[in-house]
């Protein structure tokens, strides 16, 4: 029963991640990755919860969830926080540019071939 509890929370701390970090990219980055990548993730989302409401109670489903996205939030604000503290806001910008462009790339390398 545990690790079946525990799946259902990587389940819903995964797909919730990767839709929270589509909020992180630009525009164009942005939309390749809301397409191809966050429709997936919302239907792992929605798996996720409907493989906690039929192996667990309500209650027990819900606060999972709810635990999943608290820690995902703390993460991200940690993280960021961290990489502001670290980093300058060049050597940021010229990261996220260089990581939206190779996310660009790959998504239509895939799509292509």
């Amino acid at each position: 029963m545990i690790v079946k509890y525990f799946s259902f929370l990587i389940g819903v701390i995964w797909s919730y991640s990767i839709i929270k970090t589509q909020s992180v990219f630009s525009k164009k980055a942005g939309l390749i990755f809301k397409i191809f990548i966050t429709k997936v993730s919302w239907l792992t989302l929605i798996a996720a919860c409907y493989f906690g409401y039929k192996n667990f109670s309500i209650k027990t489903t819900i606060i999972g969830i709810i635990i999943a996205i608290l820690l995902v939030n703390i993460g991200f604000y940690f993280s960021k926080r961290f990489i502001n503290q670290r980093f300058d806001e060049k050597k940021i910008t010229i990261f996220k540019s260089f990581f939206e462009y190779t996310l660009i790339f790959w998504v239509v390398y895939y799509v292509l071939f």
